[in-house]
């Protein structure tokens, strides 16, 4: 029986986009496991992702050809939501994430059930260009929602339903659809907060092509500004 306040681990599920990541993903599946049930997308791999994790016990949804995470966490989404959970916890496949810290997303959910928790790292223990990187999105990205976010790419979050629902229309693809979930979040005025994470980097491979990054990530900060501009103008009085 749960204790009072605390989250029954049936209304959760541990969400977890993986792309050719048969290396880390049965041991961040097994080191999940204790804490939630977890579901593993497999975004089109070319590798043994999907039956490492099958074989480790998660169950696994492939998505075929690989569409980009934006994709795979959507698709993730509709799954969770169709098996009637309240929230997703979503977490790296490369180990970048300790999973032996899901109970502090689950402690800030069960106490104020927030509809977006961010795992918020410690800057000062990136390698320097990351650290450079991270800092000069964060304010980017908080000057467009006009309030502090601590860490707007960190990947490991617990979502809300209704904060699920509201994202399943997005058509962002890649990195962006997660920074697209903290305008959306704002715009609606949801619930957002963060908890603390260790900041881990052990040779994980980045998907992540600079100059591409860099222009879209431009782009979703400019229409982020605009959307939460025009949705506290359609709140004003008369």
């Amino acid at each position: 029986m749960s204790a009072p306040g605390s989250i029954p681990e049936p209304e959760i599920i541990a969400l977890i986009p993986a792309y050719n990541e048969q290396d880390h993903i049965a041991d961040v599946v097994r080191r999940a496991l204790p804490y939630l049930p977890v579901l593993v997308v497999d975004d089109g791999s070319r590798d043994a992702t999907a039956g490492c994790a099958e074989a480790t016990g998660a169950a696994v949804l492939r998505q075929i050809p690989n569409q980009g995470k934006g994709a795979a966490l959507r698709a993730g989404f509709r799954r969770t939501l169709e098996e009637g959970r309240a929230a997703a916890l979503t977490l790296d496949a490369d180990g970048q994430h300790d999973p032996a810290e899901i109970p502090r997303f689950l402690e800030a959910y069960a106490a104020r059930r927030a509809d977006l928790i961010i795992g918020v790292r410690d800057f000062s223990q990136m390698p320097f260009t990351r650290r450079i990187a991270n800092t000069a999105g964060r304010r980017a990205f908080s000057w467009a929602v006009g309030q502090p976010i601590p860490d707007n790419q960190s990947g490991y979050r617990l979502i809300s339903r209704r904060l699920m629902e509201a994202l399943l229309g997005s058509a962002e693809q890649g990195f962006e659809f997660e920074v697209e979930m903290i305008a959306v979040c704002v715009e609606r005025g949801y619930a957002l907060e963060g908890v603390p994470i260790s900041t881990l980097y052990a040779g994980e491979r980045s998907h992540i092509h600079p100059l591409r990054h860099i222009a879209h990530f431009s782009r979703i900060v400019w229409q982020t500004r605009q959307r939460i501009r025009q949705a506290r103008r359609a709140r004003l009085p008369g």
